[in-house]
């Protein structure tokens, strides 16, 4: 005897031609069938009895084409690769509404077709239903009488996977095919875990993401988004910090959150500009896992670009501490990625980004043309994942360097610069020579204090202002064609 199922009354599929009415009904069916999730879970934890399985399901967008042809062969995405029809489900429509805007006026644009908003038939697990103030308590099966996965959906990692990112995703002959590279569970796991390692909600972070290895980085960036909260011609409206404490621009006291009692393991602070257009920086701290473990769940959120802000070991005798590398290329021996994104899949630089990052350069340091060389090298980095690889044979290790042609050598940038590249995010890394264990100079601990006294403001600032230039760029140029493969996705 199949199960009684409880459900809400189904919302009927409908067409726009408007992607602002079509985002607001993906809004009006999300927020209907959390809300029936969430009160149907209070009313069993105040002891209601179940009649059968309470389930309700995410919104879906379903777009048809019957032709290769787009009006703008220009654009990057926003159009689908052939005849057919695409569907994804989404979550929280309101977070992302600026994005799925974006995302449907284009397809309607590129295609001349409606898009047609209404359920799926991927339920909502209950954990990504409930809102901030209500939790799952540990005792709650006992309360229940029964497993919570009998009553209500759970997650289910079976269909929360990178397939369509990767490029692994198969379409069964007659079924429709992907249209966004992240489906609602992924987007829903990945927006829990942010809250979990950077104890910010995700609503806060903006579209350009600054990453360091280094906590320095992230005192110089809280001291300049004070400063910022002071100058009533700010262009930066809040300053956000672990706990969503929330310190708004004129506001010398946080109107809202509590720090925490320790700093999460990858803490984030967002300088929060109008339209999520502002920087948000993270301390992933040392190491590839982190690096990768970040961007996994920061991508979802479909940044416009992130960059790598930190300190590498020089690997040339002409490098000084303090000089600049930017990577135009990387040696990738970081294995976190290789079962996701093969090692022979090059990770290209990104003329865009690049220009932005050493006009930067040249303009916080005041230095140009032949003169700018005698502070910035370009070049490659090699990634690994072992941090004492002093201690082994040099001999190896340095002949590997010498082949590659690298310039410098650090834990985090070609994973960050590779899962930008699988996600289809604009990325770029620039370091600084903070030791050259190959020429005597160690990180040592009265060294190391000077350097970073010197040399992280300055640093800040080139990345800041780099996010600056790739800001102003137009969209559909900053996300160019180059991270787009054969038969993609049409949203970005």
């Amino acid at each position: 005897m199949s199960q009684i199922e409880e459900t809400p009354p189904p919302i009927a599929a409908e067409e726009f031609t408007d992607a602002t009415a079509a985002v607001a009904r993906l809004v009006e069916i999300y927020e209907r069938n959390t809300r029936y999730l969430t009160e149907r879970f209070r009313a069993l934890v105040d002891g209601a009895k179940p009649a059968g399985r309470i389930r309700a399901f995410y919104p879906e967008i379903r777009v048809a084409s019957d032709t290769h042809a787009r009006l703008d062969s220009r654009l990057a995405y926003g159009f689908v690769p052939g005849p057919g029809t695409y569907t994804t489900t989404v979550t929280r429509p309101d977070l992302f509404r600026n994005y799925l805007a974006e995302q449907l006026k284009l397809l309607m644009r590129n295609h001349g077709v409606a898009v047609s908003i209404g359920e799926s038939r991927a339920p909502i697990p209950l954990h990504f239903a409930l809102s901030n103030d209500v939790s799952l308590a540990f005792d709650i099966n006992e309360r229940l009488g029964r497993p919570l996965r009998d009553v209500f959906d759970v997650p289910d990692l079976a269909v929360t996977d990178d397939a369509i990112a990767n490029g692994d995703f198969i379409a069964v002959p007659g079924q429709p095919q992907p249209l966004a590279p992240f489906t609602a569970p992924r987007v829903d796991y990945s927006l829990h875990r942010l809250s979990h390692y950077t104890a910010t909600r995700p609503e806060h972070f903006q579209n350009f993401v600054l990453f360091t290895n280094y906590q320095f980085y992230i005192d110089e960036f809280i001291a300049l988004a004070r400063r910022e909260m002071q100058d009533p011609s700010s262009e930066y409206e809040a300053f956000v910090e672990p706990g969503n404490v929330v310190l708004p621009r004129g506001a010398h006291e946080p109107v809202s959150g509590t720090p925490p009692v320790r700093l999460p393991q990858m803490p984030a602070y967002h300088l929060v500009r109008p339209g999520h257009s502002g920087i948000t920086m993270v301390n992933i701290g040392v190491g590839p896992s982190n690096a990768k473990t970040i961007t996994d769940h920061i991508a979802v959120l479909r940044p416009h670009a992130w960059l790598m802000l930190g300190h590498c070991a020089g690997l040339r005798n002409t490098q000084k501490l303090g000089d600049y590398v930017l990577a135009h290329a990387y040696v990738r021996e970081d294995h976190v990625l290789d079962a996701d994104l093969p090692l022979w899949v090059p990770i290209p630089a990104l003329a865009e980004v690049q220009v932005a990052m050493e006009e930067a350069v040249a303009e916080v340091t005041g230095l140009s043309g032949w003169e700018l060389k005698t502070v910035m090298r370009t070049g490659t980095v090699a990634t690994i994942d072992n941090r004492n690889w002093e201690l082994r044979d040099h001999r190896e290790p340095v002949q590997r360097f010498s082949q590659s042609r690298a310039i410098a050598l650090d834990m985090e940038s070609a994973t960050i610069a590779a899962n930008g590249f699988r996600f289809r995010v604009p990325y770029g890394t620039l370091l600084c020579v903070s030791d050259k264990p190959l020429h005597g100079e160690l990180k040592l601990p009265g060294m190391a204090s000077e350097f970073y006294r010197r040399q992280v403001n300055q640093h800040l600032q080139i990345g800041i202002r780099a996010m600056e230039k790739l800001r102003a760029m137009p969209n559909e140029k900053l996300h160019s064609r180059k991270l787009r493969s054969f038969e993609e996705v049409a949203f970005q």
